[in-house]
């Protein structure tokens, strides 16, 4: 019971769990609710995947620097996986490509301009070093253009062209992969001492006491089959859902699935942002957005070769290409000189809603 309170009191929102139970039930008992069911299901998962982070966090410290750091970096995003590997198994790839796009504009300006919005409003100008910032950007922007060329291919019409986004897709993601591996051998080991330091001495830890290797383990476990089962329910309700809102499978992936899997990452970089911790909270913010479209996406077209009905390629509609290619551009002009305010929050943010509403004009 001890453990249970301490796994609760460290864990973001955790009075949200209480939607865990009553979700499954009334995906049991209101079958015919599905839009009920399908809103329980997100405010489920937003506790769960703060809870999961908070437990990787916890592993991560027990394992030491070289392998914790290797651990958040691949578990950091580990929500948004499972959520989009239950969809591509039903295949929804539709959905699938929604969520990663709707992923990492919503970590390179939503969650990042809260940061800096909630910082801002403590602390006058913050600062944080530029070159961890640019070589993320720099791999985001190599992602950007590997998603531009099999869009392209895809928009030609042709079936040969189909055929070979699929082909180039496959080969992309196993140089994106090799990619996003060397920037950890280059984040974590060759050049790890450029990126330490810069964060105000004195400054708590966003979690409090270490856990036993025994607790830690088994809450990752428990947590990963409870989104497991949260994310079957949201999958399973989320083309009624939308239909019932009149919104289209794009904005759901976009925006609504996107922000739930990103909920507690967000929350994380507001609380850093505030303590004045800008490298972390940056970190946080655009190495997510990096994992998703350097590690998520390219090991989801490699998975849909075996777990899906049909494969998944990076041929993204025109729509989400130009959000990626936005997001990414934006960003790194904002962020280039190193320095933040509460305002470059709000034209980060900013930015984030008129996307979101352009999604949302779209139809289905």
């Amino acid at each position: 019971m001890n453990a249970v309170r301490r796994v609760l009191a460290e864990a973001p929102l955790s009075w949200l769990l209480l939607a865990v139970p009553i979700a499954a039930g009334m995906h049991h008992a209101r079958p015919d609710a599905p839009l009920l069911v399908f809103g329980l299901a997100c405010v489920a998962i937003i506790p769960l995947a703060g809870l999961l982070g908070v437990a990787t966090e916890k592993l991560a410290v027990r394992l030491g620097e070289g392998i914790g750091g290797f651990l958040n970096a691949t578990l950091g995003n580990a929500a948004e996986l499972i959520i989009a590997l239950v969809a591509l198994r039903a295949g929804m790839l539709d959905v699938v490509k929604a969520s990663l796009t709707g992923s990492i504009i919503g970590n390179l300006l939503l969650v990042l301009g809260a940061a800096f919005l909630a910082g801002g409003l403590r602390h006058k100008v913050q600062s944080f070093a530029t070159i961890g910032v640019r070589t993320q950007i720099g791999m985001m922007a190599l992602a950007a253009i590997a998603i531009l060329v099999p869009s392209i291919f895809a928009a030609l019409g042709s079936a040969e062209m189909a055929s070979k986004s699929i082909s180039y897709s496959v080969v992309v993601s196993v140089l994106l992969l090799g990619v996003y591996a060397l920037s950890l051998v280059f984040l974590l080991r060759t050049h790890a001492d450029l990126f330490r330091g810069g964060e105000p001495a004195g400054q708590p830890e966003p979690h409090g006491l270490p856990w036993s290797v025994s607790l830690t383990v088994g809450v990752m476990s428990t947590v990963t089959l409870l989104i497991v089962w949260m994310s079957e329910i949201l999958v399973g309700t989320v083309e009624h859902a939308a239909s019932a809102l009149g919104l289209s499978n794009l904005f759901i992936g976009v925006v609504v699935v996107a922000v739930v899997g990103n909920a507690a990452e967000h929350s994380t970089a507001v609380l850093v942002a505030m303590r004045n911790r800008m490298e972390m909270a940056v970190g946080i913010a655009i190495g997510s957005s990096t994992q998703i479209a350097l590690f998520v996406a390219p090991l989801l077209v490699l998975l849909s070769l075996v777990i899906a009905p049909q494969p998944l390629s990076l041929a993204f509609s025109g729509v989400e290409v130009f959000l990626v290619l936005a997001a990414t551009f934006i960003a790194s002009i904002l962020i280039v000189d190193g320095k933040s305010t509460w305002f470059t929050g709000v034209q980060l943010i900013a930015v984030y809603l008129v996307m979101a509403i352009t999604v949302f004009a779209i139809p289905g």
